[in-house]
């Protein structure tokens, strides 16, 4: 049999209404304050039992359905401090409405569920940097940049093991007071599906590309960039890694994607070692590549040693054996120093590195916070975790340019000076 919500609610009054003083003010426009509900109905609503309607209405003449009452007598359970008797009639109605509290508890398991599948990363990070060119290509140039990016990173559960991951970025030219082509806007970086299993994992999408010496700073010698197709990895102490798709590239002038396809092998301990072979096809390599060929070939190794859990030293070198323009190096490599390092959950962390680093043919789309492509020099960098989740960072890289050394000038300085600042959450 059916109830008005106001009736059923006056049966239910007797929770915590002893000894209680009612607000004098209404809190519902419907409900005067001469109605024989009224302190009921003022009571429950000072107790968080009923909420009413968002605009201010408690509607209390309609029929109230099972599952609204078992949602009210959800409430009422978890309050603590009621006599015996509103004890007993609270365990009454949750005997009445035991089906429909089974399923509210099922639905909000189930919220719960879903929402811990869903997780969110990511940072607010500023950065600024300033190049600084004396070269017979470029005269005597400075360029200072100021770039704030906002970036987000969901990872979202499908079974035991799959899941699927994104990364969207938002940034903007601080000097400028716009983005990219005057423009602010989210790009979507990357989106690909996960699959882990034992000592194997595949994935699918548009996913990190980082060549096998990213491991170590500066960062990558050869790939620093994203690529879109799939990747198997598999192994334990030593790892393998297969990857094929399609990738944009710098070196390509009319935006047309490569074909790729690469191999890694990776042995990882105190003493790491490992080598990749990766190529590149596209109809706009050929004035790139020796004998206007589209296929560009690169191959790597890497190799480094922890001294201890502070001090490692690790080395990197590539050769892009097609590669041609004038006579610019086939080659790059870097040897780099590191001393500790800064953790972003560790307040007062903090590390340094120095780096001697040649970024030639080989070098597709390298890290460039400090050396950048067609340089060599060295670079130093240093990181400090100033309070939890706040790192700040610093480089600088002091070199030759390598187009105008190859072109026959001796006029060919570089140095760039990098800072941030990263908030993660």
């Amino acid at each position: 049999m059916k109830k008005t919500l106001v009736s059923a609610l006056a049966a239910a009054f007797v929770v915590g209404a002893a000894g209680t003083t009612f607000a004098a003010a209404n809190p519902f426009s419907d409900v005067p304050r001469d109605h024989w509900a009224y302190d009921a109905v003022t009571q429950l609503a000072a107790d968080g039992i009923v909420e009413g309607y968002g605009d201010g209405t408690y509607r209390g003449d309609r029929n109230i359905t099972r599952y609204e009452m078992a949602q009210m007598t959800a409430k009422a359970m978890a309050k603590g401090d009621m006599s015996a008797s509103d004890r007993a009639l609270v365990d009454r109605l949750a005997a009445e409405f035991a089906d429909e509290l089974n399923n509210l508890g099922v639905r909000v398991s189930n919220l719960e569920k879903h929402a811990d599948m869903v997780k969110w990363n990511g940072k607010l990070e500023y950065t600024y940097t300033s190049e600084r060119t004396e070269t017979a290509r470029d005269g005597k140039t400075k360029k200072n940049d100021d770039n704030l990016l906002f970036r987000l990173e969901p990872s979202a559960e499908v079974n035991s093991h799959w899941h699927v991951n994104a990364r969207l970025d938002a940034e903007t030219k601080m000097n400028k007071d716009s983005g990219d082509n005057d423009s602010d806007k989210v790009t979507l970086k990357r989106a690909w599906a996960q699959g882990d299993y034992n000592n194997f994992t595949v994935k699918l999408g548009k996913m990190e590309m980082l060549s096998a010496e990213a491991y170590a700073k500066p960062g990558a010698l050869i790939f620093d960039r994203e690529f879109s197709g799939a990747e198997v990895s598999f192994g334990k102490d030593v790892q393998f890694k297969l990857q094929a798709g399609r990738m944009s590239s710098d070196e390509i002038t009319n935006d047309v994607a490569a074909n790729y396809q690469g191999a890694e092998i990776q042995y990882n301990g105190r003493f790491t070692i490992g080598a990749g072979y990766y190529r590149l096809n596209a109809s706009d390599l050929s004035s790139l590549v020796k004998n206007g060929k589209h296929t560009m070939p690169i191959w790597g190794v890497n190799a480094g040693y922890s001294f201890d859990k502070n001090n490692f030293l690790s080395a990197a070198y590539a050769h892009s054996p097609k590669f041609v323009y004038g006579n610019m190096p086939k080659r790059s490599y870097q040897v780099t120093y590191e001393y500790k390092g800064a953790k972003p959950e560790d307040r007062g962390s903090w590390g340094a590195y120095v780096s001697y680093r040649q970024l030639a043919g080989a070098s597709v789309a390298p890290t460039e916070d400090g050396a950048f492509e067609g340089t060599r020099g060295i670079e130093l960098g240093t990181d400090y975790t100033l309070f939890d989740n706040v790192v700040l960072s610093a480089k600088y890289f002091h070199g030759k340019d390598l187009y105008a050394r190859y072109l026959g000038s001796n006029n060919d300085k570089v140095s760039k000076l990098f800072g941030r600042v990263e908030f993660f959450f």
